[in-house]
């Protein structure tokens, strides 16, 4: 923006600059043009929507359309809604003092009508910036009227004015985000009487307040989020308010576990001991983005409320903490997570999933450890392969046997490297892992996959486990 504006200070200034304003709706669709010309993306940090949401966000912009989002929870719903507000300009004019963001050229309330009348050229502006115009509200039962659009204001009724007066009002949310941008989360969870303040407000540009019919022609995109199931339930939204919003957008959840480390990998901001190197193997982090893509698909769980990314996130920075916790007490100088790292996921996995049967015979544990099993059974077999293990399975058939736990050091593992026969080299197929952490981790890795497979099998004692034949 050209910062010689923003010493502009009266309406007569702007006009001789030749600075013109515009429609939100008209804004935003310039200065999305104006990135599809330059190929930058228009929204950053969403991974997974390129092809599918994206491309139908540019549409409705185009279009100038109220939008609404219908996903499960941990799509990036309200992440989407708020980079969408990087579409306004950087600053505005805006009369000084207006609460609702008046447009100079184009005042809409009666005090900011009032005062461009008699001040004309001289009407004081102030430039405001794109947060001043951009509000959320999560929906809830108890949210009113008063809170998004406004109330009768008993003092200034007291100072003489009359209850039809517009000035009467003290203005709410919406109005205060004027030639902006609203968005509202979960939005079948507001009564039927505020979804009626609001459709009339996007569409007809009047509300009724405290039984007083008057008009606010405020300039506004309405954007909204809601869960799919509780967006199309009858009863639970009136069917005039989904024909005000313009498209009907649905997210998903990334399609393929590539994506998912994506956003994990992003998303996760463990603040590990800098002192200490984070190494995280890669199977590693495929286990735990399969773990997720496993629950979305069981039909244990409760697909219509879903299985938030976020269960990723976390599982990984709870991982990491124990491996961390790990290294601090055997004194060593790396975190590296491994397969018995996995069950302090387990407090991070169960408050996010909703089971469809819940009983004593359906415990939230027993259901995240087969989760659990089938990730690693089905990334090891992407990884390796049983009948290039044989010699190590031929070890263990002779009787020996290895112990693993999550509170031994990575030294511990070194021996089993050098006295189980294709060990080293089945650790190699894995990666470049020279380091004691990361072949500690491999050989847990390869232990629990020959395990699952049903070649070796898993004692516990205490805190360790045991492999043998």
């Amino acid at each position: 923006m050209n910062q010689d504006l923003l010493k502009l200070q009266t309406l007569g200034e702007l006009r001789r600059a030749g600075y013109q304003t515009v429609p939100v709706r008209l804004e935003m669709r310039r200065n999305l043009l104006a990135r599809l010309r330059a190929r930058e993306k228009v929204i950053t940090g969403i991974i997974g929507y390129d092809e599918t949401v994206l491309p139908e966000i540019e549409n409705g912009i185009l279009a100038g359309h109220h939008m609404i989002f219908l996903g499960e929870r941990g799509q990036a719903k309200s992440r989407i809604i708020r980079s969408l507000a990087t579409l306004l300009d950087e600053f505005v004019p805006a009369i000084a003092g207006c609460e609702i963001n008046d447009d100079p050229f184009n005042p809409i309330c009666r005090r900011c009508r009032s005062l461009a009348a008699e001040k004309g050229d001289a009407l004081a502006i102030e430039w405001i910036g794109r947060e001043r115009r951009y509000a959320e509200k999560l929906a809830t039962p108890d949210v009113s009227v008063s809170d998004l659009i406004g109330e009768i204001d008993p003092i200034k009724i007291a100072e003489g004015r009359y209850l039809a007066d517009e000035e009467t009002i003290h203005y709410g949310l919406i109005p205060r985000v004027n030639r902006g941008i609203f968005a509202i989360n979960e939005l079948p969870d507001l009564t039927e009487k505020v979804q009626v303040g609001l459709f009339n407000l996007m569409e007809e540009k009047d509300v009724q307040i405290k039984g007083y019919k008057i008009r606010l022609p405020i300039d506004i995109l309405f954007f909204a989020s809601a869960n799919p199931e509780d967006y199309t339930s009858r009863g639970r939204i009136i069917t005039p308010l989904k024909d005000r919003f313009d498209v009907q957008i649905r997210t998903h959840y990334p399609r393929s576990i590539e994506e998912e480390i994506a956003i994990m990998d992003q998303e996760c901001n463990y603040p590990a001991d800098p002192s200490l190197a984070l190494r995280v193997p890669q199977f590693l982090k495929d286990i735990i983005a399969q773990i997720t893509f496993e629950a979305r698909a069981s039909n244990e769980i409760n697909q219509a409320s879903g299985v938030s990314v976020r269960v990723t996130i976390n599982n990984l920075e709870s991982v990491i903490s124990n491996a961390e916790k790990r290294a601090v007490i055997n004194g060593e100088n790396e975190i590296v997570p491994r397969i018995s790292d996995l069950h302090s996921a387990y407090a991070s996995t169960a408050g996010k999933l909703e089971l469809e049967y819940v009983g004593e015979d359906k415990k939230e544990e027993d259901l995240i450890e087969r989760l659990v099993n089938r990730a690693v059974l089905k990334i090891f077999d992407h990884h390796l392969k049983v009948d290039d293990l044989k010699r190590v399975i031929a070890y263990f058939e002779e009787g020996w046997g290895v112990e693993v736990s999550d509170r031994a050091p990575s030294t511990e593992y070194l021996d089993a490297l050098r006295e189980v026969p294709g060990l080293r080299e089945a650790v190699n197929r894995l990666g470049a892992f020279e380091s004691p952490g990361l072949m500690a981790a491999a050989s847990e890795f390869i232990f629990e996959g020959l395990h699952l497979h049903q070649k070796l099998n898993k004692e516990r004692h205490g805190g360790r486990f045991a492999y043998h034949a």
